[in-house]
């Protein structure tokens, strides 16, 4: 029976998507099974990310309305066999997300993957409500700014009320995910501090993904930044998060970018 994990946020822009793909990859290298699901419908960007855009056939909103099977809608990446995603549908709104077609379809996931990572539109509508209400797990991804912040702070208390869980007297086990951090601004004061940040929202950190071209690069090319730069410091940070998240004690630090000998030379040149 599947863990359900929603990556969720009350601000757009902080990296959900980039964060739902480089996570189900993570959990995927380790030999688990993992379904990837976009529930931004409407939008759709997950497939992109996944570098699957050009085989989507059938979504999430076929599944629920009964045109498609759920096999059918599943692809499976070509990179890792364990890894699959469930694209959402760009051409349809989020009311034709009901609760039932939603629960009728986590019930299905639940019994083929031992992962189940869903990928939630920001804000605090009915898409995210959704996303999140079968969850057994949270990452919530937060900028380290006061905006984001404040938004995740709302999100965490819908996880507290509004779920399944919550409604059988039970907690969603929450994790902070802090990304586009550089401890170098944090320093100067021109972000907030991880100290900050976790005095607001009070819930454990699961990793700090440093500030980095990479997790740009990954998405251009239609790759999980765990799959397209595997050293890199955010893929790092990424699969330390992921170990985390399957219960392994690592130490949280902040990555740095792995420099070559070429590299080193080129600056010791150049300096």
């Amino acid at each position: 029976m599947a863990q359900v994990l929603v990556v969720t946020s009350g601000k757009g822009g902080v990296g959900k998507t980039t964060t739902t793909a480089a996570l189900g990859a993570a959990l995927a290298k380790t030999g688990k099974t993992v379904a990837v699901v976009d529930f931004d419908v409407g939008l759709r960007n997950l497939d992109l990310v996944m570098g699957a855009e050009r085989r989507v056939v059938f979504d999430l909103v076929n599944v629920i309305q009964g045109d498609a099977k759920l096999a059918q809608a599943l692809i499976k990446d070509k990179r890792i066999d364990t890894l699959s995603l469930l694209p959402a549908s760009q051409t349809r709104d989020k009311d034709a997300l009901t609760s039932e077609g939603v629960a009728k379809v986590m019930d299905e996931l639940r019994e083929k993957f031992d992962w189940v990572v869903c990928d939630s539109p920001a804000g605090i509508e009915r898409g995210a409500q959704l996303a999140m209400y079968h969850a057994d797990k949270a990452v919530i991804v937060t900028n380290p700014e006061v905006s984001s912040v404040r938004d995740s702070d709302r999100i965490i208390g819908m996880l507290d009320s509004t779920t399944e869980k919550a409604k059988a007297g039970e907690k969603v086990e929450k994790n902070l995910l802090l990304t586009r951090y550089d401890p170098a601004r944090a320093a100067r004061g021109e972000m907030l501090s991880v100290d900050d940040v976790l005095e607001i929202l009070s819930i454990p950190l699961i990793g700090i993904i440093p500030e980095s071209q990479d997790v740009l690069r990954a998405s251009n090319l239609g790759s999980p930044v765990t799959l397209a730069a595997p050293e890199s410091g955010p893929a790092r940070a990424y699969f330390d998060a992921a170990r985390r998240l399957a219960g392994e004690k690592v130490d949280i630090t902040v990555p740095t970018e792995r420099k070559g000998l070429l590299d080193w030379l080129f600056k010791r040149g150049a300096a």
